[in-house]
C-alpha cells in the first residue's frame, strides 16, 4: 500500500518561504507523477503543481509560477514544494498526491490514486 506523508507546513509572514516535503512509502517515487494540491478555507481543493515521474516535466498553475518550485529526490522517495514570496492567498492545507498512470500531467483530483493527509500553511499579513 502506497502511503504519502507531508511535512514542512507552518506559520510564516507575507514574503516568507516554506519548503514542503512529501515522503512516499510502499512504492517507488520515480514510477509516479506527483502533484501538490491545496485547499483554502471555504474553497474547493485546487491543483498547484506536478512533476512527471518518467522525465521530470513540471507544470504549475499561473498564480504560483515564479514563486513555487516542485522537485523530487528519487533516492529519498521524496517530492518537495519550495514556496517563496508567500502571501495570505496561499494560506491552505497542502496535499501531495500520486498518479500511478505515468501519463501526461493531470490536474484533476480524481486522476490521482493516493493522497497524503495534508499540512497546514498559514501566511499572515
Amino acid at each position: 500500500q502506497v502511503q504519502l506523508v507531508e511535512s514542512g507546513g507552518g506559520l510564516v509572514q507575507t514574503g516568507g518561504s516554506l519548503r514542503l516535503s512529501c515522503t512516499v512509502s510502499g512504492g517507488t517515487l520515480s514510477r509516479y507523477n506527483m502533484g501538490w494540491f491545496r485547499q483554502a478555507p471555504g474553497k474547493e481543493r485546487e491543483f498547484v503543481a506536478a512533476i512527471r515521474g518518467s522525465d521530470g516535466i513540471i507544470y504549475y498553475i499561473d498564480s504560483v509560477k515564479g514563486r513555487f518550485t516542485i522537485s523530487r529526490d528519487n533516492a529519498k522517495n521524496t517530492v518537495y514544494l519550495q514556496m517563496n514570496s508567500l502571501n495570505p492567498e496561499d494560506t491552505a492545507v497542502y496535499y501531495c498526491a500520486a498518479d500511478l498512470s505515468r501519463a501526461v500531467i493531470r490536474r484533476r483530483e480524481n486522476d490521482y490514486d493516493y493522497w497524503g493527509r495534508g499540512t497546514q500553511v498559514t501566511v499572515s499579513s
